[in-house]
């Protein structure tokens, strides 16, 4: 193992921490851009409970509504517009991960003359590698991405449906301040990607990383026995605070870079189904819900000791061998199981995915990222061929 870790974001977390907005906001700025998405937070109260709390401070705000559920770069460049003609001087994200990612993105694009497009990684030679943002405050009101905890952003853009991603240290979060009782009106279904993307985030550094990391093996295994296991509460009862409470936690430790240090294993479900939901705008969660386990079958036949190990310590099976590759796909089908349970898709035929075009998804995909050899990186890496054997059998 050889790594650095590094996360500057203060985590503040608890149930009622909203109310705390206004004072810790106050620390970085006088006047706020308010970040929201869809409309959901002003429909249950939230919005009028966090500006209540930044007028009680003093603080003033300008807003940047309609975040989509895949953000688009058009709408980056609106709030980067909105903040500097209001005279904003720091960032609040009240949403979920697509309003957390493109606050992070608006806030880079704040300080850069150029097409903030250039920051994310799309197969250019050199992406802008931002350095500087205003800084950004994370209210999450979904327990899934951990973007409240982190330095990357994930963002589409719909002229050349591309989705890819950016990560820079200025990027992190200054304050994350994560109240479990905002996630309690969540939706049935979105409570369930939610729980999916978690434990996407951390099966992709558990299979793909480095051998010999068994303190990140026993990280990675806890928190997904801990999603398996307060998931399925907060899905059946959404006023289950304290199941919510759990994963909310789980979501952020999936991906705030403590669970996969020195891992360093690449991303290639995520990878893989960016470009299905630049495409298609599907949600990101039950395109990997339906990508992972399909990539977990095509990964073990390369490599079956670690998903025999997965399938011992998280489902209790009994192996042969670490070669036992029917015990490692027993594993992969009760994974799947599990997602199908929560309610999650788990076949293509159940988004609006096209399969005539699985050949350009390929493409596509790899155009974005690639190692030296024209492959996606992961264990193991995977040429456009491996990914459309993906996607056929994920059908």
């Amino acid at each position: 193992m050889n790594f650095e870790f590094y996360n500057p974001t203060h985590l503040i977390f608890g149930t009622g921490k909203l109310s705390h907005l206004g004072d810790v906001i106050s620390t970085y700025g006088k006047k706020a851009l308010l970040v929201t998405g869809g409309g959901s937070v002003k429909r249950n109260g939230t919005f009028d409970r966090a500006t209540a709390s930044l007028e009680a401070a003093g603080m003033s705000f300008a807003e940047c509504d309609g975040v989509e559920p895949n953000p688009r770069i058009t709408t980056v460049k609106r709030g980067a517009r909105i903040a500097r003609d209001q005279g904003c001087d720091v960032i609040i994200a009240l949403g979920g991960g697509s309003t957390m990612d493109a606050a992070k993105v608006m806030a880079a694009a704040y300080y850069y003359d150029g097409d903030p497009w250039d920051m994310i990684h799309h197969g250019q030679p050199r992406p802008h590698v931002p350095t500087r943002a205003l800084p950004v405050i994370t209210v999450p009101t979904l327990a899934a991405t951990g973007s409240e905890m982190n330095m990357g952003a994930v963002i589409s853009n719909e002229q050349t449906k591309e989705k890819s991603f950016v990560q820079a240290p200025c990027l992190y979060p200054k304050a994350a301040l994560v109240d479990p009782e905002l996630t309690l009106s969540v939706p049935r279904d979105q409570t369930a990607y939610g729980v999916c993307d978690l434990l996407t985030h951390v099966t992709e550094a558990y299979f793909n990383g480095v051998d010999a990391t068994p303190l990140q093996d026993r990280f990675a295994e806890g928190v997904i026995l801990t999603a398996m296991e307060w998931g399925p509460k907060a899905v059946a009862d959404g006023r289950d605070l304290e199941a919510r409470t759990q994963v909310q936690w789980a979501s952020i430790v999936a991906l705030n870079g403590w669970v996969n240090a020195g891992t360093n294993g690449g991303f290639p479900v995520h990878m893989i189904e960016h470009t299905l939901s630049a495409y298609h705008d599907i949600t990101h969660a039950a395109g990997l819900a339906v990508i992972n386990p399909s990539w977990m079958r095509f990964a073990a036949r390369h490599r079956s000791d670690k998903f025999v190990q997965f399938a011992e310590r998280i489902f209790g099976f009994t192996a042969k061998g670490t070669d036992d590759l029917d015990c490692a796909l027993q594993g992969i089908d009760r994974f799947e199981d599990f997602l199908k349970s929560i309610g999650c898709p788990t076949r293509l035929s159940e988004l609006p995915v096209d399969d005539s075009l699985f050949t350009r998804y390929a493409q596509d995909t790899l155009r974005v990222l690639h190692d030296k050899k024209g492959r996606l990186p992961g264990r193991p890496p995977m040429s456009e061929n491996d990914i459309i054997e993906v996607l056929k059998a994920a059908r």
